[in-house]
């Protein structure tokens, strides 16, 4: 294949104009995959990076110095198309569930190129940032099939974000069924706008549920303990509350929050340690990563190391000590989506290494960390909005492109050279 430096320029200048999590139109028909394609990966020209945050651009210098640039040790490989896609997971079969925004939970078998569909998906409001979101496997998932879904919802007042659990039940033509579905967590309250839902999902080593909730563009929610918007939640599997929470003496929805104070989280990974660590954007610029600790206060929209849309200026994290300063703040921004902390034998030089993806920063930026301190060591260009990091059973990263505005994305595989 021919490399897309050429058209670098106008992929960035078009980024401008494009919120990074702006898609608001329907999928597209479903296409099949495409023929398996190398393509190129460079390194990113980070002196000269230009990003931008959910909904602009700012540029200024990074505030962890400028990462490494230093030549791409994989090969990337399309796998696929899929119409907006936000996230996927591997079965252990080895197939792969991928979730598209307009509402289709499909599944692509790596062996054959075929794409099915899974049916019983809930109702899915695809608007702006909305739409379904992430899927994971119940960490009993060979004995019990069960799989969550996080996805928007229509209601009193406006959208919000669900959690779903039901049971996957497969098929011998390629397809399946969710069956026995009930929604075990909603964000409240609902609000008007189609922006900043979060909605991603992890476990922890003791089986407990992480949901990522952002402020839905509305600021003070993030500090209101009223309702569970810009917080971390923690819960059991079945969505029960924890007695051990940090505020499950408050009762009501305060006792689901885990930490407060967050904007916009979309990508949740666990370390070898069992530390949380998540990403969210920032406003305009100042995105973050995150050591989530219990019952801390993340300061937004109070601190921030950005600055509002029109340029007003928001007091830095160490103005207020009493609040959590990130471990990593981006400015420029590089729009965070999708994240891993890598544990496979394919990248032995990489293990224990963070990788997020970049949606304005068209690539992929690797995070080393040292106990609970963090740095941005290197960012690979790829010159593609990337959406979704997942680690693969033998090792390879994969990689979900952004289908923006309703578009196709694709699946990408990263191997050693």
């Amino acid at each position: 294949m021919v490399p897309f430096r050429h058209s670098l320029i106008f992929l960035a200048t078009l980024g401008l104009l494009t919120a990074c999590d702006n898609s608001s139109s329907p999928g597209n028909p479903e296409q099949p995959p495409t023929p398996t394609t190398e393509v190129p990966a460079t390194p990113a020209e980070t002196s000269s990076t230009t990003a931008e945050s959910a909904e602009t651009m700012v540029s200024s210098d990074q505030d962890q110095g400028e990462p490494t640039a230093s030549a791409a040790p994989f090969s990337v490989t399309e796998v696929a198309q899929f119409d907006s896609p936000w996230a996927m997971t591997f079965l252990p079969d080895g197939r792969l569930l991928v979730t598209e925004m307009a509402g289709n939970l499909r599944l692509h078998d790596l062996g054959t190129g075929e794409t099915g569909s899974i049916g019983g998906v809930p109702d899915v409001v695809h608007a702006g940032q909305g739409g379904l979101g992430d899927v994971l496997l119940h960490p009993q998932f060979r004995e019990n099939q069960q799989v969550y879904i996080s996805y928007v919802e229509a209601g009193e007042g406006g959208t919000g974000a669900a959690v779903a659990l039901a049971r996957l039940v497969l098929d011998e033509n390629g397809g399946g069924e969710l069956e026995d579905l009930q929604v075990i967590w909603r964000q409240t309250p609902k609000m008007s706008g189609d922006g900043h839902f979060g909605k991603r999902l992890a476990f922890d080593n003791d089986g407990m549920l992480w949901i990522s909730s952002s402020e839905r563009q509305a600021f003070d929610p993030a500090q209101d303990m009223t309702g569970n918007l810009g917080k971390m939640i923690r819960l059991n599997a079945d969505g029960s509350v924890p007695e051990d929470n940090p505020f499950a003496d408050q009762g009501e929805v305060a006792a689901q929050v885990w930490s407060l104070g967050h904007r916009n989280i979309l990508g949740l990974a666990f370390d070898a340690d069992g530390r949380l660590w998540a990403h969210e954007m920032g406003p305009r610029g100042g995105d973050e990563l995150n050591l989530i600790e219990r019952g801390a206060n993340y300061g937004y929209p109070i601190v921030s190391n950005g600055v509002h849309y029109d340029g007003r200026p928001i007091p830095d994290h160490d103005t207020r000590p009493e609040f959590k300063a990130p471990a990593i703040s981006w400015t420029p921004a590089i729009s965070p989506a999708g994240f891993i902390i890598y544990d496979g034998e394919l990248f032995p030089q990489w293990q224990g290494s963070g990788f997020i993806g970049g949606l304005t920063s068209l690539g992929l930026v690797r995070v080393e960390f040292d106990g609970e301190s963090a740095r941005e060591a290197e960012r690979f260009d790829l010159e593609r909005r990337i959406r979704e990091v997942e680690q693969g059973p033998d090792g390879a990263i994969w990689l979900l492109e952004d289908g923006r505005r309703g578009g196709s994305g694709t699946l990408l595989k990263l191997t050693p050279r």
